[in-house]
């Protein structure tokens, strides 16, 4: 085929300066929320975020996330129950002089937010075909946390929190929620409207730790 008989390209749309600056912002501002107010979200909104979730890039296209939604009170008691246990176990084993500080550290919202959503992975997909997976099985486990980062960031732009739960048991909270044994938990979410929005971390606000500068985590070799 000639170069003139050829399809025509279609140009994709273009990010001006003020769209990376505001980018840059959503970047800067994004935050684990902790504290949420316990207004509902509006109807449809954490299905239309999760389909845009849903636009991350995975794997050989496998697409392996599983979101469930988590509404029933039964189930959320459970991992509330969960948390507390994992939560109780980790504050055993801090060093004694981070004990004290470990304590008063918010590390949930699971008794607020109004919305709580378990995000896996099905390791067992046959989308994609095994793409990408040969050498590094664990994408699969990847591609689902980039899905959790795109929906991090798309509810952040509607200023919706999103605060990611890890102390948890994931066999414990597979068998709550009773998923198919292939499927690997990768995170619980907590999703709502924030108590307050800041630039600065929680953690670091609370003396936990202090963000690095990029300059510490680049090397060249």
């Amino acid at each position: 085929m000639s170069e003139d008989a050829s399809p025509r390209q279609k140009r994709g749309p273009e990010f001006d300066e003020a769209f990376r600056a505001s980018l840059l912002d959503l970047f800067r501002w994004r935050r684990d929320v902790r504290r949420f107010c316990r207004a509902p979200l509006p109807s449809g909104t954490l299905n239309r975020l999760l389909g845009i979730a849903s636009l991350a890039p995975s794997v050989g296209l496998s697409e392996p996330w599983r979101f469930v939604i988590v509404e029933d009170e039964q189930r959320r008691a459970a991992i509330r129950a969960c948390f507390e246990a994992c939560n109780a176990q980790a504050l055993l084993a801090q060093e004694a002089e981070r004990a004290g500080l470990y304590a008063r550290l918010k590390l949930a919202g699971l008794e607020d937010a109004p919305a709580q959503v378990a995000v896996f992975a099905d390791r067992t997909t046959p989308q994609g075909h095994g793409l990408g997976r040969r050498t590094m099985p664990e994408m699969i486990e990847y591609s689902g946390v980039i899905a959790i980062h795109t929906l991090w960031l798309a509810a952040r732009a509607e200023g919706i929190g999103v605060g990611w739960v890890s102390i948890l048991d994931p066999e414990k909270v597979a068998a709550i929620l009773d998923t198919p044994p292939d499927w690997k938990l990768i995170g619980y979410l907590c999703v709502g409207y924030p108590q307050l929005e800041c630039e600065t971390p929680e953690l670091e606000r609370q003396g936990w730790e202090r963000r690095r500068t990029a300059a510490s985590v680049i090397i060249g070799r």
